[in-house]
């Protein structure tokens, strides 16, 4: 029997800039991709994660910096963490960088014991990658980054 396409988990899959979850993605001024976030979240930790890969995609390094969970934020919910200053420092990070679609591979990093990462899962025979922790994005074929469930 055939395997369809999105029964299949992908090696690689698009990130796209967007005005909602997804407003940094693009190069550095080294080459690197990037994807940064300030709405990773925990059922009692928000985070703020710079997720770098190599210049040809492949996973490279994750930082991470535990912040305040914004109050009044449902359980479960993704919204931003109110660490302007720690975003900026972190885009600072980058050099020149330019905000644009980057096709990365998917990894999962652990630090203090969460993991962090895009995560490939699969449900009823579909395949999704999303991002963790928080698991508020979440990518499916055709890994084009265009759309998004949250």
């Amino acid at each position: 029997m055939k395997e369809l396409p999105w029964t299949k988990a992908p090696a690689r899959f698009t990130i796209v800039p967007d005005d909602y979850h997804v407003p940094y993605a693009g190069t550095a001024e080294d080459g690197r991709r990037f994807f940064l976030s300030d709405e990773l979240f925990d059922p009692t930790s928000a985070y703020v994660g710079l997720f770098l890969w190599k210049t040809d995609g492949t996973f490279d390094e994750v930082r991470v910096d535990k912040v305040a969970r914004p109050a009044g934020l449902p359980p479960g919910q993704a919204g931003p963490a109110s660490a302007d200053e720690l975003v900026a420092s972190r885009l600072a990070e980058l050099g020149e960088y330019v905000l644009e679609p980057i096709e990365v591979e998917p990894f999962a990093e652990e630090v203090e014991g969460v993991t962090f990462g895009w995560v490939g899962d699969q449900f009823d025979g579909v395949y999704s990658i999303n991002i963790e922790p928080g698991d508020f994005i979440a990518y499916y074929e055709p890994w084009d980054g265009l759309e998004y469930d949250t």
